[in-house]
């Protein structure tokens, strides 16, 4: 089990004063001295937080891997070629929603993302799909030779009743089992924090886990290198 940090909300403080701190790039530097396995940025249309100086800048200093969340547009595919990250994890966009809501859906332009990802691995880029726990979409991202797939824990991390957190615990592990069995690397993440996290980390078959705003917001508290290494601690993942 490994753990990948998502730096975008250190670029969404900054954003609301439109100055330039926090530095998300001096964040990334943080979060892989603390021990994260990976640094995950979204690079949105809109700009909103992460912007093209941070991702070029987090690209150079960025040791362990890069993981570049993006929308399945040409300019993006333009500038991930450029940028050349470890992954590229394809989600969907809207520009009115304030998070990623859910997962890919693959069907409805089935050919686009398969072009893409084709490009993508012409210059050995890794491609994830940001996909719902549901078999039918792990079946696609199989077909257009996705390599990883990670599991949107959203829903997981809003419902309430114990009932309902098993059930979307199972979807979760019904997913990954495919996805392993098929042969891809599987990882989740969308919504973990420190509360909740334990029981998607206990599916054996997910690798790694990403959380982002969690970590964010503990830093404002206990900075940024503590707020790591609780999560590392706590997954057991501590070197």
């Amino acid at each position: 089990m490994k753990l990948a940090i998502n730096i975008d909300h250190v670029a969404t403080i900054r954003e609301a004063r439109g100055e330039n701190e926090p530095d998300p790039v001096i964040a990334a530097g943080i979060c892989e001295l603390a021990g994260a396995a990976g640094i995950v940025c979204h690079l949105r249309e809109d700009r909103r937080h992460i912007n093209d100086r941070d991702l070029k800048l987090i690209r150079e200093v960025v040791k362990t891997k890069l993981d570049l969340e993006m929308a399945a547009t040409d300019e993006m595919l333009k500038i991930a070629i450029d940028t050349l990250p470890e992954i590229v994890t394809l989600v969907p966009e809207k520009r009115q929603e304030l998070t990623t809501e859910g997962g890919l859906n693959i069907l409805a332009d089935k050919s686009r993302f398969e072009n893409i990802i084709s490009e993508l691995h012409s210059k050995d880029i890794l491609v994830s799909l940001f996909i719902d726990p549901d078999p039918a979409s792990v079946d696609m991202a199989f077909e257009i030779k996705a390599d990883i797939i990670e599991i949107h824990t959203g829903k997981y991390a809003n419902v309430r009743s114990e009932k309902e957190i098993l059930t979307e615990l199972s979807k979760i592990a019904v997913t990954s089992r495919l996805a392993s069995e098929l042969g891809m690397i599987v990882t989740a993440g969308h919504g973990l924090n420190y509360q909740n996290v334990l029981p998607v980390a206990a599916i054996s078959e997910i690798s790694e886990i990403s959380i982002g705003h969690s970590i964010i917001s503990r830093a404002v508290f206990t900075g940024l290198e503590r707020a790591v290494k609780d999560m590392l601690d706590l997954l057991n993942l501590k070197k």
